[in-house]
């Protein structure tokens, strides 16, 4: 591969991938067009084909004579389910109603259903290679219906009870007779089946009838024989002779018995006034004789005149007496007749009980004939039962009998289906659609082009470049780390270094640079007017919203001392911050981290830490620190590609991230993030004019052009003066 080492890692360059497309789009335009004109040449080269459509709608059908009630019961019965409507399917498919419909139309003939027939050469070549069976192997009858059955495609619409039916032919008319002549056929076939089923329905029943009439005759005639031989007579339809006798003598005995309990009180009645010689002419029974009623007036008389008398005459006169003898005599009469009278009442309570004594001897007599009849009613039932029994059933017979038969005509047994749309003659063939297949061959020449330069750009290593670290990088870190050995501890004295600081927010050019730091080398050294140390940098930042920003040192650990002062002054000011110690002595690690032997980048890096476990919180702030690690830095520094998903994980979770990377140059920036959009601060607290100007000249012509100069002053001694 050019210019990329056996041993490095490689990644793929996806702009010299577009530009080496982008170079060749003439070429590849060609191809298309190319590609284009000839699908179009094929388009017009092939038989054009044509598809027709018909519909039908599976449902039951009623015969055209049928009354209300019959299509209501009709209408009512269950639809046919989704098995249904696929069995149907495949009856439009089957064998035998595909031959009818190549019979009737006689496609045999047509050379477009036995293309084998005829041949080719490319066909006979491949059957002698043994790759395609010989098709004339195959009986001519055979080869119609595969053709058939090849062009023809019958499905179910979806959600609906419609099956349709498509056929594809090079003949438009042809395309719509084979539709619609399959449903005609499939119509008939279904109607004919109808037709079948009643005329079998007809013949069965027919002797059946016959047979059961027969036995209606025999049963019903057994019940009328057993019916006289055990006396079981019917009254009125429901109740035997036996029975209806028991119920008249049990209500005239009913009758008898309140007769003579009805006489013998109107006796008691009689009796009671008689013996206690109170008034008896109020009795019913008394007043109800015409006797009695002709002596009491005889009485009331004879007792008037009495009293008319015996104001002019006296008690002894013989006309008193007379009267008075006939008086007596009535009275006496009138006893004997109310004594006759009671006779009569005492004669019929006795005539009354003798009448219920021989009610109560024909009472027990016809319940032993009624107990008997009971008995022979059992045999009865069961004769009746199976008399109706086949009855019933001779009557079903019967009706559907007559239905079978009234559907023995053709037009009286319409199909479960009928025709909704029939299939007509196309204009525009189906196949081939010229400006589709021209679209596609386009598109695919076009994509097929470009993948091809692509292939070839990656195989001659022209878009592959080197991912390794460099080797500045390396060597200044290597560099660094053994200074940092060297050191028996941190100086806190090197953080306080006395300097000028200035800061340039954006450069413009080198002369603007050296203005900037000769004014801010000749600016008093009020901290509050020095615009370039921590505290007017951890503003800027404030205000500049940035998510992230890189920090060089070129000057080594007291540039980095000042890194962690803005990092704690930005958390002080309520940001939440992390800072990401990427420098070689691990410096950072030391001012912030309580165990120095805590995870952190290099192991990530590495792949023997989880992210989450390299994140610590600083020992005297509320900013967050990923240390350096404990993992060998080289072989840490050849992920450090993989670096800038940390850093975008990270921006999202905090307000900055700030990444301490010691004295790095713009190399291993550009290793770090591929944004130029970002914050790079310059850490020098003693301004070097030559160190500045060189490297805000070397960020600038990479791209970075929001730089910012950063010197130690007073907000960094106050800081690590609490470290210390």
């Amino acid at each position: 591969m050019s210019g990329v080492a056996r041993d490095q890692d490689v990644d793929i360059d996806l702009g010299q991938l577009v530009r080496a497309v982008w170079a060749r789009r003439l070429r590849i335009l060609t191809i298309t067009l190319a590609g284009a004109g000839v699908a179009f040449a094929g388009a017009k080269i092939m038989a054009p084909q044509y598809r027709s459509e018909t519909r039908i709608l599976i449902e039951p059908r009623a015969p055209a004579f049928a009354n209300t009630q019959q299509i209501n019961d009709a209408s009512a019965g269950p639809l046919m389910d989704e098995l249904n409507i696929a069995s149907q399917v495949q009856l439009l498919q089957s064998a035998d109603l595909l031959k009818k419909v190549i019979n009737d139309l006689k496609l045999y003939n047509l050379p477009e259903f036995d293309d084998a027939a005829s041949g080719s050469a490319m066909s006979s070549i491949l059957v002698k290679l043994h790759l395609k069976k010989n098709p004339l192997a195959n009986p001519p009858e055979e080869r119609v219906i595969d053709a058939f059955v090849e062009r023809l495609q019958v499905y179910q619409v979806p959600g609906s009870r419609v099956i349709g039916i498509n056929f594809t032919s090079k003949d438009p008319k042809l395309a719509a007779a084979i539709p619609n002549a399959m449903a005609n056929v499939y119509l008939s076939t279904q109607s004919g089946a109808k037709l079948d089923s009643n005329s079998e329905a007809t013949r069965w029943l027919e002797p059946e009838i016959e047979g059961l009439r027969q036995k209606v005759s025999e049963a019903e005639k057994k019940v009328a024989e057993y019916r006289t031989s055990h006396g079981l007579l019917q009254t009125n339809g429901t109740t035997t002779f036996p029975a209806q006798q028991l119920n008249d003598i049990s209500a005239e005995l009913t009758r008898v018995r309140g007769d003579k309990a009805n006489a013998e009180a109107r006796a008691q009645a009689v009796r009671n006034a008689l013996s206690s010689g109170e008034a008896f002419d109020t009795l019913p029974d008394i007043m109800s004789s015409q006797a009695i009623q002709r002596l009491k007036g005889t009485e009331s008389g004879l007792q008037s005149q009495i009293s008319d008398l015996q104001t002019s005459l006296l008690n002894n006169h013989p006309r008193l007496k007379s009267l008075r003898a006939q008086l007596s005599d009535i009275r006496t009469q009138i006893h004997q007749e109310t004594q006759k009278i009671l006779a009569s009442i005492e004669n019929e309570s006795k005539v009354a009980d003798l009448r219920a004594n021989e009610l109560e001897r024909q009472s027990d007599t016809a319940q032993a004939n009624s107990a008997r009849a009971g008995e022979d009613e059992v045999g009865l039932n069961a004769l009746e039962r199976e008399a109706n029994a086949q009855r019933q059933l001779l009557e079903t017979y019967l009706v559907r009998y007559r239905e079978a038969a009234s559907r023995a005509d053709s037009n009286s047994s319409p199909a479960d289906a009928r025709i909704v749309s029939k299939a007509i003659e196309p204009v525009d063939p189906y196949f081939p659609k010229a400006v589709p297949i021209v679209v596609v061959a386009a598109v695919a020449t076009l994509i097929m082009s470009a993948i091809v330069i692509m292939l070839s750009e990656l195989f001659s290593g022209r878009a592959l470049r080197p991912t390794d670290a460099a080797p500045e990088t390396i060597e200044a870190e290597a560099v660094a780390e053994e200074k940092h050995v060297s050191q028996a501890a941190p100086t806190v004295a090197a953080a306080k270094k006395p300097v000028q600081p200035s800061m340039l927010a954006v450069v413009a050019d080198e002369e603007d640079v050296i203005e900037d730091v000769k004014a801010a080398e000749e600016a008093p050294e009020d901290e509050d007017e020095n615009e370039f140390s921590v505290a007017s940098v951890a503003d800027y930042l404030t205000g500049s919203r940035a998510p992230l920003a890189i920090a060089i040192s070129p000057t080594g650990d007291n540039g980095s001392a000042a890194t962690v002062s803005l990092t704690r002054m930005l958390a002080d000011a309520g940001r939440r911050v992390i800072l990401i110690d990427m420098t070689g002595s691990g410096y950072p690690t030391e001012l912030m981290a309580e165990d120095q032997a805590a995870l952190g980048v290099t192991d990530l890096l590495c792949g023997e830490a989880a992210f989450g476990d390299t994140i610590h919180g600083d020992r005297l702030s509320d900013a967050h620190l990923i240390p350096q690690g404990q993992s060998d830095v080289r072989r840490a520094m050849r992920g450090v590609d993989r670096l800038s998903l940390l850093l975008d994980a990270l921006a999202a979770a905090y307000d900055l991230v700030v990444v301490e990377c010691g004295s790095a140059d713009v190399a291993g920036v550009s290793r770090l993030t591929r944004s130029r959009d970002i914050e790079i601060i310059l850490s020098l607290p003693e301004v070097e004019e030559t160190i500045f100007v060189a490297l805000m000249t070397e960020f600038q012509a990479a791209g970075y052009e929001r730089v910012v100069l950063m010197s130690g002053g007073e907000g960094a001694e106050q800081t690590l003066g609490r470290a210390a």
